[in-house]
């Protein structure tokens, strides 16, 4: 369910609570009545230190006391310097080399701009039911919901849809699932995009909008294999799964598997734009004069205040929270799925788990799960949804969350279940 609102912003841009919030307080968020609210949104997988957390303030404040505008075209300034070594230090393998820009959008295009670049080979294989970006090159290699790019055709060509092994919703187990999609993906190559015409393949290890469905290892080592035998790239966006977000620090780490570029935002900077995507040096290097920069990526009070999440993330172990909290609510949610059947898949990792919902008939109940929603919401407790169907409810609390919040958040989603049944 999405409510519009007075006043002069756009009637397109829509919210899905009736929540007009005036400050927030590491899990909660509090509304201009004075309401206390769970919030399970994280602002969609973004406040992972929570809401305001006193260290990521304090450094904010500070460094607006001394530049807000270091335009990164012209200048340079100290948070972005060490900004790009303390990521550098949490990079896999051999990447080393980051580019900043603001919006998850903007670094899903500087991957693809960089993969075509440096390999010379306009094609990319994305996944079906991937969610990359909302400009054009981003839009086009995105294919979680057909809203999105509803009113826009064409795409950007040069884009292959590939499968993805979502084994509940092709009805097989994961074995025969990932047989499925890397054959297709194998008769791709052999049909559709040749391999000398594909620079890269980009996925998100755990799909985001598309239904929080993780992929395994063997799907992307074999992803990897055919990079490697074919010379293509392999980009991974974990812009919504990254950043402890999934128990590990990358998503990708839980498939033992190593990528050659990695796109972050959301979880970055604990709420002030900022993303980044990374590869190795000599990767980096072959993209043409030119092709990086923008006004604001790399924003000096983002750099501040990522600077300080970093720090949060590891004075406060909250990955292994991540992973402890994320064990403990997925147990809730998969006993709560035996009394509850319309619950009929429990999925995801660490702090990113669905549940998606089904009516009587075995169909996806998009209706119940908004009244799902609505419910949770008047008892306190926000939360989102996605899916292809909007049947999918999403567990995306902030990674400081503690037992007692799970619990209690679970408590209400119970009595939410009761009332719409």
């Amino acid at each position: 369910m999405t409510h519009n609102h007075p006043g002069h912003l756009s009637p397109l841009l829509q919210q899905a609570t009736r929540v007009r919030a005036v400050r927030g307080e590491g899990c909660y968020l509090i509304d201009d009545a004075d309401r206390r609210y769970l919030d399970f949104t994280s602002g969609i997988g973004v406040t992972g230190t929570g809401h305001c957390h006193p260290h990521v303030v304090q450094a904010a404040q500070e460094q607006v006391g001394k530049l807000i505008h270091g335009q990164y075209t012209t200048i340079m300034h100290e948070p972005l310097l060490k900004l790009s070594e303390r990521l550098g230090e949490r990079m896999p393998g051999d990447i080393d080399a980051i580019f900043f820009a603001s919006a998850g959008t903007e670094v899903a295009e500087g991957a693809l701009r960089l993969a075509r670049q440096a390999t010379g080979r306009p094609n990319v294989i994305v996944f079906h039911g991937g969610f990359h970006g909302r400009t054009m090159g981003s839009l086009s290699m995105t294919t979680s919901s057909v809203g999105l790019r509803a009113g826009l055709q064409p795409m950007m060509g040069g884009v292959v849809v590939a499968p993805f092994p979502h084994a509940f919703r092709y009805g097989w187990d994961e074995d025969t699932a990932t047989d499925f999609c890397l054959r297709e993906l194998d008769y791709i190559l052999a049909t559709y995009s040749a391999p000398a015409e594909t620079a890269a393949m980009m996925i998100e290890p755990v799909q985001g909008e598309g239904g929080y469905v993780p992929a395994n290892a063997r799907f992307l080592q074999g992803l990897r294999e055919r990079c490697d035998h074919h010379g293509m790239i392999l980009a991974m966006d974990e812009v919504q799964a990254g950043y402890g977000r999934t128990g590990k620090f990358w998503s990708h780490a839980h498939f033992d598997v190593q990528p050659d570029i990695i796109m972050t935002a959301k979880g970055l900077a604990s709420g002030f734009p900022l993303s980044a995507f990374a590869a190795p040096h000599h990767l980096m290097e072959k993209g043409w004069p030119g092709s990086q920069g923008g006004t604001y990526g790399g924003n000096a009070v983002a750099c501040a205040a990522a600077l300080a999440t970093l720090d949060v993330i590891e004075q406060e172990n909250l990955v292994d929270n991540a992973r402890d909290m994320g064990d403990h609510l997925r147990q809730r949610l998969n006993d709560l799925q035996t009394r509850y059947p319309a619950m009929g898949d429990v999925r995801g990792k660490g702090l990113m788990l669905g549940v998606e919902m089904f009516d009587d008939q075995c169909q996806p109940d998009g209706d119940r799960t908004g009244r799902l929603l609505t419910a949770c919401e008047s008892r306190g407790l926000l939360m989102l949804r996605c899916g292809a169907h909007k049947n999918i409810v999403r567990w995306l609390p902030p990674l400081i969350v503690n037992r007692e919040q799970i619990d209690q958040a679970v408590d209400i989603f119970t009595e939410a279940l009761d009332e719409t049944a």
